[in-house]
């Protein structure tokens, strides 16, 4: 069966079409400028030419459309007709306490999502319009949503329950959700090939690490805890987040300089983390080469964010009396061989070494730890679009 994995953003829609026979992806694309004035990028992998251009995309609708065309057209078709497209799976980040799992979409499963939008309220919507949208197009393919927040969902109480008045929770549904939940969820079921080990008493941590980031803690294979809360501000410094801070600091800035509260989210949303700190970037790329021609800010934005990841590294092993593997994914985990060295540096006590010579590796599978170190040092690429789609033909099936 071949499926068609979508992740809506607010004025982008990502693709790819995966033959589940292989697993194998048969074409992935990029829809952007939604609702401005469009363009797609469609790349079939069978052999046939790339398609690139601007293109008219009023909504999502048309999008969808074009993506559909592309895919079983002549010059750059994958497939004959829309009937080769046995599903559609669809990204939603926020499925809030209403999702513990994937699910088929109906319409309760829209309305459920709907009430989700306070938690998620930046990307619930978009997901929505990209279910709709494909709703409108292939009206009898199934469709499912697979979401950020379901793998975490497996945490205890003392693990996701904030430390404020019980009501908040009770009534407001205001506690830790997690997010990435696809990725750790597929980089921990690779770590555990890998290992070729079964679930059962194992204890993973699984680094995402990326211009957003997030550790979890996997025992026995499920997650018991993870450092995105609420929203995906919490936890570690990211490219520009803030990630955890003394919620007091937000009162003092916000009555020295007049911000709103809106004003002030943005300042933690999008001004702070490794960007704010350097000065220089979000990206972790241009701080390497900052901090190597001497940019003391950039040197402390890098050594800042291993030290985090370091502590929650810490953290998790002492919550699960252990630990089997330390996993590293995503963007800066995948690539940057400097940065896993910085934060297993000062880890030997939980028995964990790095090899510096395995460890000169980007973007593959690889256990980059030392022979005779007790704990195994992996980097595993994410793939989130898989994971999606695995969950999607689980369901249709």
């Amino acid at each position: 069966m071949n499926i068609l994995v979508i992740n809506a953003g607010s004025s982008s829609l990502k693709y790819q079409l995966i033959n589940m026979d292989n697993e194998e992806v048969i074409a992935k694309g990029l829809c952007e400028r939604i609702g401005i004035d469009g363009h797609l990028k469609h790349t079939p992998m069978n052999g046939k030419p790339v398609f690139e251009s601007d293109l008219s995309f009023p909504t999502h609708a048309e999008a969808i459309t074009a993506v559909l065309e592309k895919l079983t057209s002549d010059e750059y078709g994958v497939v004959s007709s829309m009937d080769e497209i046995g599903a559609v799976g669809h990204r939603v980040v926020h499925g809030g306490m209403e999702f513990t799992k994937s699910a088929l979409i109906d319409d309760e499963c829209i309305a459920a999502i709907e009430r989700c939008i306070p938690f998620g309220p930046l990307h619930n919507p978009a997901n929505l319009i990209g279910i709709r949208a494909c709703q409108k197009i292939m009206p009898k393919t199934p469709q499912v949503a697979v979401f950020d927040t379901a793998f975490h969902m497996t945490m205890p109480p003392k693990a996701y329950t904030y430390a404020i008045p019980y009501e908040y929770y009770e009534k407001d549904g205001i506690r830790r959700y997690g997010f990435h939940g696809t990725s750790h969820n597929f980089v921990s079921s690779r770590a555990l090939e890998m290992l070729g080990k079964g679930p059962e008493g194992t204890k993973i941590i699984v680094c995402h690490l990326g211009n957003g980031s997030s550790l979890s803690a996997v025992k026995d294979g499920k997650c018991i805890d993870t450092t995105m809360g609420l929203t995906p501000l919490a936890g570690v410094p990211m490219g520009t987040r803030s990630g955890d801070i003394d919620p007091s600091i937000l009162e003092f800035i916000m009555n020295k300089y007049g911000y709103s509260a809106s004003e002030m989210l943005n300042i933690l949303n999008k001004k702070s983390g490794v960007l704010g700190l350097s000065g220089v970037s979000s990206d972790f790329r241009d701080l390497d080469d900052a901090a190597d021609k001497g940019n003391e800010r950039a040197r402390l934005a890098l050594d800042k964010f291993a030290y985090e990841v370091k502590k929650f590294i810490g953290a998790y092993a002492a919550a699960m009396g252990g630990v089997d593997a330390i996993c590293f994914t995503a963007g800066v985990g995948e690539n940057s061989a400097s940065m896993r060295e910085s934060i297993v540096e000062g880890l030997e006590y939980l028995g964990a070494k790095i090899d510096p010579e395995k460890n000169k590796v980007r973007g593959k599978d690889a256990i980059v730890s030392t022979d005779d170190s007790k704990v195994k040092i992996m980097v595993i690429p994410t793939n989130e679009e898989l994971m999606i789609a695995r969950d999607t033909l689980s369901l249709v099936k």
